[in-house]
């Protein structure tokens, strides 16, 4: 099994109430979990957030706190819920609603890693797939929740900054109003999950960096975003999306020569952010 459910990296003292978190950068892919995938090591990684972790490393030395997944992607999905179980994978298992992600293969356990690809070979018994929604889901979760709960125990809200990337084709008809390609997409379920002012500010930190933002097109924010943000009770979700072309090369899964300077950036954007969930800013936005 995945050494962990999560990797959890504390600030040296917690001044924001900006909590960071990667649910799909987890790399740990077990040799019988590959052996027992019709992918190879290289295609099974296709739908992990690959280098995420890396790009928001540095959010602890800003004061603010980071939560990585353990388990890959293809393994455990923490962006689903619980019971986005996928009959068409899991034994036992019936349909129960209208899902199009458990539909289309992108359940808590994925069927499919990106392009549509199966993963396996047969089906999961229903004991394998509680047992890493025990050993993994739920501790990630549990993890997550604690963080936000201290930073609105301190602070009076916590602010979720839900970390993601997205393939470089996913945005090839996708323009802002000023015409432009989006490097970095802000999903705040259309204003559900996070009081404007503060998606104003993050929106503002990249802006001030060069990249090029636009809100909730084509990615809203899925599980954590909806489950999460809930801006009456002071609690809000933000996911950013980035544009793995910036960073990765896509095809061999492997930083590109422009890693370095983008990570350092994005450095700049991450400080920033962090001011966001400061009392004195919570103050000026009240």
């Amino acid at each position: 099994m995945p050494a962990q459910a999560y990797i959890l990296d504390r600030p040296r003292e917690l001044n924001s109430a900006v909590v960071f978190a990667s649910p799909h950068s987890g790399n740990d892919y077990p040799d019988w979990f590959l052996q027992r995938s019709i992918l190879n090591a290289r295609s099974i990684r296709s739908s992990e957030d690959a280098f995420v972790d890396r790009l928001f490393d540095a959010a602890p030395s800003f004061g603010a706190p980071f939560l990585k997944a353990g388990a890959p992607r293809a393994f455990i999905d923490y962006n689903r819920s619980a019971d986005e179980l996928d009959p068409a994978l899991i034994a036992g298992i019936r349909w129960s609603g209208n899902n199009p992600r458990v539909a289309s293969g992108l359940g808590v356990i994925p069927r499919v890693v990106s392009n549509a690809r199966p993963i396996y070979r047969g089906k999961l018994s229903v004991a394998e797939a509680e047992s890493r929604l025990h050993a993994y889901w739920h501790p990630y979760h549990n993890a997550l929740q604690a963080l936000l709960d201290d930073s609105r125990r301190l602070f009076g809200r916590a602010i979720l900054v839900d970390c993601h990337s997205m393939p470089h084709e996913a945005l090839e008809h996708v323009r802002t109003k000023s015409g432009k390609r989006p490097e970095i997409v802000l999903g705040d379920r259309f204003g559900a999950s996070a009081d404007g002012d503060i998606v104003d500010m993050i929106e503002a930190a990249f802006e001030s960096a060069g990249f090029v933002v636009s809100r909730n097109a084509p990615f809203a924010g899925a599980f954590v975003t909806q489950h999460y943000g809930r801006p009456s009770r002071r609690q809000h979700a933000i996911q950013v999306e980035i544009d793995r072309a910036l960073y990765m090369d896509e095809r061999r899964i492997a930083p590109n020569a422009q890693f370095d300077t983008f990570r350092d950036v994005l450095n700049g954007v991450i400080s920033q952010i962090v001011e966001v969930g400061r009392p004195t800013q919570r103050l000026a936005a009240e």
